[in-house]
């Protein structure tokens, strides 16, 4: 048996993807970044487009994302994702651009620059991770943060005359004409990591095909923020999360 055969056996049904370097990654047990990583690691792998891919860093827990995923990566000021991302494309119009984006690096301090950018039709595509709270500088209060939920800031809960209402980022982007393909998805169990997949897919052809802006928004996990188990943290994802922010398309007008 040759060297290739023990690596890549016949009833082979799973590998890491290429793309996905070696370097440990630094997100707790449980976090949901590691997964969607992944599955963007395999999905630029299957289009082979490597070196036509180009991402964009955030400020947060996925500031790190560039030692994990062996592409092209910008790092973007905090909540200029989309911005940088809109000027990328435009220089390169012919190549994937994508931004990866926590709830405050992309609802809060990127409101703007995320508005303007899927209203302006920029043909990116974003990927927004929810997790409803601040997981890399201790558990804050997120623009996403449920009502009555418990951080860091709002130990009693949030409450709406303090804090507002939960801002629904991918309804809105939903209203805006530039966007071609809105989604909201999850990745906690294979079912709905299939869906996210093929959700990230379908995002990154309109990118090439110049369809507009496509936004996949993740509702995810952060069991350090939540001070949780990964098992404890998903079932309470599923009974409060989901009820608030809906899974599925909202949109889709790139067929």
């Amino acid at each position: 048996m040759t060297n290739q055969e023990i690596i890549q056996p016949e009833n082979l049904v799973y590998k890491k993807p290429t793309l996905l370097n070696d370097n440990p990654m630094h997100y707790c047990p449980g976090c949901s970044h590691s997964v969607v990583h992944k599955l963007i690691a395999e999905i630029i792998e299957e289009m082979n487009i490597v070196d036509k891919t180009i991402a964009i860093c955030p400020v947060g827990c996925a500031v790190f994302a560039c030692n994990y995923i062996d592409i092209d990566w910008i790092e973007a000021a905090h909540g200029r994702a989309t911005a940088v991302a809109g000027a990328s494309k435009r220089l390169w119009p012919d190549r994937l651009v994508f931004t990866y984006q926590g709830d405050g690096d992309l609802a809060c301090i990127g409101t703007a620059e995320t508005i303007h950018s899927m209203n302006r039709g920029d043909n990116i595509a974003i990927i927004f991770i929810n997790n409803a709270i601040y997981g890399m500088t201790g558990g804050q209060m997120a623009p996403t943060t449920l009502m009555g939920m418990k951080t860091s800031t709002c130990p009693y809960g949030r409450q709406a005359d303090l804090h507002g209402f939960p801002l629904k980022i991918t309804e809105i982007a939903a209203t805006l004409e530039g966007t071609c393909y809105v989604t909201r998805q999850s990745v906690h169990n294979v079912a709905s990591i299939r869906r996210t997949k093929a959700a990230i897919r379908k995002a990154f052809e309109n990118s090439l095909q110049g369809k507009g802006t496509s936004l996949v928004e993740v509702v995810s996990t952060c069991s350090a923020g939540w001070k949780m188990s990964p098992v404890a943290a998903n079932k309470w994802m599923e009974e409060n999360m989901f009820p608030y922010y809906n899974l599925g398309d909202l949109k889709d007008n790139s067929m």
